[in-house]
């Protein structure tokens, strides 16, 4: 407690950090959660095969590049020696947190920052280093724009936290992501203004101190790009002047969304599907979707003991995912959309609703939509039937049997319609008003076509051209969306290792990467 309270008051004072950091830290080893050891241990190698590149590139781009939490701080570091070896003019800033959730003292805080300028000092010959933490701001005020965009990450970072969707900004953890991302903002702020680049470019985009930053650039009209990696090996995610994760795909399906597959397309998405279904990973995707291999619509039929009646699927996303943050159309929150939907479903005995519990619930310690449903029905009626995250049952399986699918924002939706079941879908997701969906707008609306739906269950079926469509979207959305990259996060160790900088700046990793490092820099998508 004596020390902590010691490292509180000396925290405050000025050059004590860095005093204590010459004379004893840096000859010690660094053992803090912050830990940047591989990118200590690559560096040097790294700006070593990327100087001659910088030597003979031609000028390009004003590039700021900024991540906060150790992993994304190593990563946008290989990400700034790229574009330099392409000849842009790279600023790398950072905010040197381990944790986004768990305070620390500014003393340490302090020391963490010492310990990454000097991991990055290598690179300083070739990228501009600039802490964040290092600005000074002339004023602690903000732009009540900016203010209500602080107050919006943080609701973020505390909803995707918790996993919850109702939060009480008293909470310390929101005070906690409220108080570091107004720093942020300041920060970010004042040496955006000052220095104008031409592109920022941030991982996420949506939560935390990059989403803040985000939304600073947009307020001072810079152009910016996000970044975020699916479960596609050697392959990023890019979005222009939008936030990454809300898979903004309006461009990519009016410039590709009338052209028919061919058979090899057909071929590849028939063959990533049938991995799906499986329970099998495929080719350069990294995991499997379902953990239960399927065992067809019959078995679901006995094991949930079934009737003749039409089935109806309900999916539900993880709460708190990033999918579901801010998705909200007509309902105040998931949830509310769950709870309404049983209540509604609690009266029509003429159907069978099978309400799917996202799997990947086992893995979230938040609000589960079991405890959701199971709050709101006192007691579960024959006709409805909870599938818990855990049950062993291929979601598959339940499509093969289902009349008529429901969903917030789930890939679950896009499939079904694939099949050529009707699907509502509540939330704002990627394929939502694509031609082969219902996309209510209201509750009138929404109760409207599940009433109407429901009413010919023997016509709601999609058409040829319908289900054509959802084909046509999803060999875009997984296949053309995700651009060629060399480095995916969750693999950059080995993929620096197979993809070094020197091989991405040569011909032929140009020939492979050229074209997405350029969309990065903010040359406009081409689909």
């Amino acid at each position: 407690m004596e020390k902590r309270a010691i490292k509180k008051v000396l925290g405050e004072l000025p050059y004590t950090v860095e005093l204590y950091w010459q004379l004893i830290q840096r000859h010690k080893p660094w053992q803090a959660h912050f830990n940047l050891d591989f990118l200590e241990a690559e560096l040097a190698e790294a700006v070593a095969q990327v100087q001659p590149f910088v030597e003979d590139a031609p000028r390009g781009k004003r590039v700021f590049i900024f991540a906060s939490l150790h992993y994304w701080i190593e990563y946008s570091t290989f990400l700034a020696l790229a574009l330099a070896g392409k000849g842009h003019q790279v600023t790398l800033s950072y905010l040197p947190y381990g944790s986004w959730d768990k305070p620390i003292e500014k003393f340490d805080l302090r020391g963490q920052n010492l310990y990454a300028r000097q991991v990055l000092s290598q690179a300083a010959s070739v990228i501009k280093i600039q802490p964040l933490l290092d600005i000074r701001p002339l004023s602690r005020n903000l732009p009540v724009e900016l203010e209500a965009a602080v107050e919006e990450v943080s609701t973020f970072d505390t909803q995707y936290t918790l996993q919850v969707e109702d939060i009480d900004t008293s909470d310390p953890l929101y005070q906690l992501r409220y108080e570091r991302n107004y720093e942020a903002a300041l920060n970010g702020r004042a040496w955006l203004s000052a220095h104008k680049p031409d592109v920022v470019i941030l991982p996420n985009g949506t939560i935390q101190e990059m989403g803040v930053l985000f939304r600073v650039a947009k307020h001072l009209k810079i152009p910016t790009v996000t970044f975020e990696f699916g479960d596609k090996r050697e392959h990023i995610w890019l979005a222009q002047d939008a936030e990454i994760m809300r898979h903004e795909t309006d461009s990519l399906w009016n410039t590709r969304g009338d052209q028919a597959l061919d058979e090899a397309q057909l071929e590849q998405l028939h063959a990533l599907f049938s991995a799906r279904v499986d329970a099998k990973i495929w080719k350069h995707f990294t995991r499997k979707w379902q953990d239960t291999p399927t065992k067809g619509g019959a078995f679901v039929r006995k094991k949930l003991d079934l009737d003749d009646r039409p089935v109806i699927l309900l999916a539900t996303n993880v709460l708190g995912d990033s999918l579901t943050l801010d998705r909200q159309v007509f309902s105040k929150t998931m949830a509310d959309w769950i709870e309404k939907s049983v209540r509604y479903f609690v009266d029509r005995k003429d159907v069978q609703l099978l309400i799917r519990v996202h799997p990947g619930e086992m893995l979230t310690h938040g609000t589960s939509m079991v405890d959701v449903v199971k709050a709101e029905l006192e007691e579960i009626p024959e006709h409805i039937h909870l599938i818990e995250p855990d049950e062993k049952i291929n979601t598959y399986d339940i499509m093969e049997i289902a009349d008529l699918g429901m969903v917030y924002t789930t890939t679950v939706g896009l499939e079904m319609a694939m099949r050529g079941i009707p699907v509502i879908v509540a939330g704002q997701t990627h394929y939502r008003n694509r031609g082969f969906t219902h996309d209510p707008v209201t509750w009138e609306g929404f109760f409207d076509t599940l009433n109407d739906l429901l009413g010919d269950l023997d016509g709601a079926p999609l058409s040829q051209d319908q289900i054509e469509l959802a084909w046509r979207y999803a060999y875009l959305f997984f296949f053309e969306f995700p651009k060629p990259f060399p480095w995916h996060l969750v693999d950059l160790k080995k993929d620096i290792k197979s993809r070094p900088l020197g091989f991405v700046l040569s011909e032929e990793g140009q020939q492979r990467y050229d074209q997405t490092f350029e969309y990065l820099t903010g040359t406009p998508l081409k689909w």
